[in-house]
């Protein structure tokens, strides 16, 4: 079990490196996802700080989705956090993953991220 989340953590921190250089003072949209629920986040790494967040967790969000664990709520959440984002004055972010591959729920986060008007 700790050899998988020392591979984790290293896949983790190499995309986090990458981002690091490629963000030119952006925002980054960063995602976890679990078994059962998806969250994101919008960091200011700048200042330390998280702009905004959204997840699958929320009580408004809870009674209109199925669950929280589908690309259906993926991509709900991805909206949400891009228009909370907007209404912050963020337009453009990094997309960080996290040790995920971008496929399924991340990819459906992302995909709702940019069709509520974030760019990246």
């Amino acid at each position: 079990m700790a050899k998988d989340l020392q591979a984790q953590e290293r896949r983790k921190a190499k995309v986090r490196r990458a981002l690091r250089v490629a963000a030119n003072g952006r925002p980054r949209l960063s995602v976890h996802r679990t078994s059962q629920h998806i969250y994101a986040q919008i960091i200011d790494d700048a200042k330390g700080e998280t702009v905004v967040s959204a997840s699958s967790l929320e009580k408004d969000l809870r009674s209109s989705l199925k669950t929280g664990a589908d690309t259906d709520a993926a991509k709900t959440i991805g909206k949400l956090v891009a228009e909370r984002a907007l209404a912050k004055g963020v337009s453009e972010v990094v997309f960080d993953r996290g040790a995920y591959i971008y496929h399924g729920r991340v990819k459906a986060l992302a995909e709702g991220a940019r069709e509520g008007g974030l760019q990246f």
